[in-house]
């Protein structure tokens, strides 16, 4: 089977670009698609502020509805901006965009290396908190942790590979699943809890007020910070639907403004439920079981809506790095198509996705996942820093950019560089609104900064300078190409002259090389044929052939290089090296390469690849022209 045909089954069949209309998303599929992650979050995000809490001592837990309330008022002001980034920009690139247009080239890409690591960290931790949520349910399980995570990025690559629509279909079930089980969950506990229709009371965990510590002051305040800087991974997500605004079935900006509207209803109100049951259980965390898990145990018993939330919960971690998987691609995209990375990025795949970059996130999740053994703890001092980092550019940006509607009349419109903006009301409100935003997120930045420096962020600081110093440097590459590939002030004496030479490298006298000699024949009449010479017995066998086949080597030059080692590629080139820079200096020379393909791919690896291995001595050295001669070896 060639692998073009095992592509087909695994992938599918190819979709015309024509039929891209038919494969965008609408609001049912693209919330799955693009808001299991902020959706996803509450599975972890209450937890987060309460495993720093409780160093304070259980009694200290009840700050977690606070706590819980700013960030859930965080979430709001940030999806209130986002909505306006929908709305102006409706081709999408979120924050990278709205940077571009608004702030600059710099903190574009500042926004683009915070998001790019995000995504990828985005991948990794709802992989193992989805792998979390099946060993609390199935503890046998744990050893396996790392191998499970791997194959559920295998699984979600394989299904992104296959197209959008086809994904948010598959995505659709764990998502809404999910959101209905937490919610009959909150449902069923808060009638519980407050005895509503005579329902039995819950048991509550006895509270221990005893403090583990006799922190105040400062540190006190500091542990509170970063117990709300845990409830911020909340927040991961909410910027995606902007990114990909495209994705959307027409009209594109209403559908994603919506499903963003919907989203962060959906959230939240898991979230604060989660948060409120939480606390007033007094629930415990520990690492043997979710607070979500036992949660619904406590709720609703260990029977059926147990295990459909534990089951659910699963599936939506599994599935919020679809986040991830949309995304990343998309923004990849806008980057390639400014030369910040490298162009394959751009192209779309059969199935009308970016599949390099599918491929790519998948590849450098696998590594984080190894790296930190699928233990999404480890992994959460490094996630949200990004995020909140490119809201507060996100937000910057859309403060300048209403400061310039600002200026505009009714009826008047103003092109940027990137969008159309026109007249419209209650900007002022709206501009106070961004630079409320962009203050509360770069102070919620620098609160993720410090407080969880040392425990990993330091490896997101310095990770998102150096992408920026690689975009720049593939610009600068791409810039370099382009100078070099101008026509615009070449003139024709600047043309390379093109030697009538043509270099014919074999082994031996067989199909393949006649067949090669021939072709070179016709493209001139000095065709030079170099074979390695070994030993006098070597010799006369290759030219009795040579002479059996005279009417095929006739008006060529056999050129024989004698040569005492092993390794014949290093003659043949140090000949062609020859013929290149002392013979025939600064003009193009033709290297005619003879290779013989078997049809089976495990057959070609019976070989000793020589062909290949001379077209890659030979790429190092300029002004030779390579062309491959095969011929076909049928099994």
């Amino acid at each position: 089977m060639e692998f073009g045909d095992f592509k087909r089954i695994l992938i599918g069949e190819p979709f015309p670009t024509s039929h891209e209309t038919h494969e965008r998303l609408d609001k049912i599929r693209g919330l799955a698609v693009f808001a299991s992650d902020p959706i996803s979050s509450n599975a972890y995000a209450t937890e987060a502020i309460m495993n720093v809490l409780i160093v304070l001592g259980s009694g200290a837990l009840a700050m977690t509805i606070p706590l819980g309330l700013a960030v859930a008022s965080l979430v709001l002001l940030v999806i209130l901006s986002y909505i306006q980034t929908i709305l102006h920009y409706p081709d999408g690139g979120g924050a990278y965009t709205v940077s571009k247009d608004n702030l600059g080239e710099t903190p574009s890409l500042l926004a683009a290396a915070a998001l790019l690591v995000d995504y990828v960290l985005t991948v990794s931790v709802s992989i193992s908190a989805g792998v979390r949520a099946v060993t609390s349910a199935f503890p046998e399980l744990t050893d396996y942790k790392i191998w499970i995570a791997l194959l559920a990025i295998l699984i979600i690559t394989w299904i992104n590979l296959r197209g959008v629509r086809e994904s948010g279909t598959i995505f659709a079930v764990p998502t809404y699943a999910f959101v209905i089980g937490v919610l009959l969950t909150i449902i069923v506990g808060t009638v519980r809890y407050f005895g509503i229709f005579g329902a039995v009371p819950m048991a509550v965990t006895e509270e221990l007020m005893v403090s583990t510590t006799s922190l105040t002051g400062f540190a006190y305040i500091w542990l509170l910070l970063r117990a709300f800087a845990g409830g911020c991974t909340a927040l991961t997500g909410i910027e995606a639907i902007s990114n990909g605004v495209k994705a959307f079935r027409y009209p594109e900006a209403k559908n994603a403004a919506k499903t963003m509207v919907a989203m962060g209803i959906i959230a939240m109100t898991l979230f604060i439920g989660i948060t409120f049951l939480a606390t007033h259980l007094t629930l415990i965390p520990h690492e043997a079981e979710s607070i979500l898990s036992q949660l619904t145990r406590r709720a609703t018993g260990t029977g059926f809506l147990y295990y459909w939330v534990q089951v659910f919960t699963a599936g939506i971690l599994f599935m919020a790095a679809n986040t991830g998987y949309q995304d990343f691609p998309r923004l990849s995209y806008f980057l390639a198509r400014d030369n910040f990375l490298p162009r394959w990025l751009k192209n779309r795949g059969d199935r009308l996705v970016f599949s390099a970059g599918i491929v790519t996130l998948a590849l450098f999740a696998s590594m984080l996942i190894i790296i930190f053994k699928a233990d999404e703890i480890s992994m959460l001092p490094l996630y949200a820093l990004g995020v909140m980092l490119c809201f507060s550019l996100s937000q910057a940006g859309m403060f300048h950019l209403m400061g310039k509607i600002a200026h505009l009349k009714p009826g008047e419109t103003l092109q940027t560089n990137v969008t159309e903006i026109h007249y419209e009301q209650g900007v002022k409100w709206k501009r106070i609104m961004n630079a409320f935003g962009a203050l509360i997120t770069f102070c919620v930045f620098l609160i993720l900064l410090f407080t969880k420096f040392r425990e990993g962020a330091w490896i997101v600081a310095l990770l998102i300078p150096i992408l920026v110093y690689t975009f720049y440097s593939i610009k600068k590459h791409y810039t370099n190409v382009s100078r070099k590939l101008s026509t615009r002030t070449m003139e024709s004496a600047e043309l390379t002259a093109v030697a009538n030479i043509v270099i014919v490298p074999i082994a031996d006298i067989h199909r393949g090389s006649l067949r090669a000699i021939q072709y070179a024949k016709r493209l001139s009449n000095d065709v030079r044929i170099v074979t390695i010479i070994t030993d006098e017995e070597s010799k006369a066998e290759f030219l009795k052939h040579w002479n059996r086949f005279s009417e095929v080597t006739r008006d060529t030059k056999l050129e024989l290089v004698e040569y005492d080692y092993r390794d014949l590629l290093t003659p043949i080139v140090d000949y062609i090296k020859h013929v290149n820079e002392l013979e025939f200096p600064d003009e193009l020379i033709t290297v005619v390469i003879p290779e013989f393909i078997p049809e089976r791919l495990s057959s070609r690896l019976l070989h000793n690849q020589t062909a290949s291995r001379l077209r890659s001595m030979l790429r190092s050295y300029k002004d030779i022209v390579i062309i491959e001669v095969p011929f076909q070896i049928d099994s």
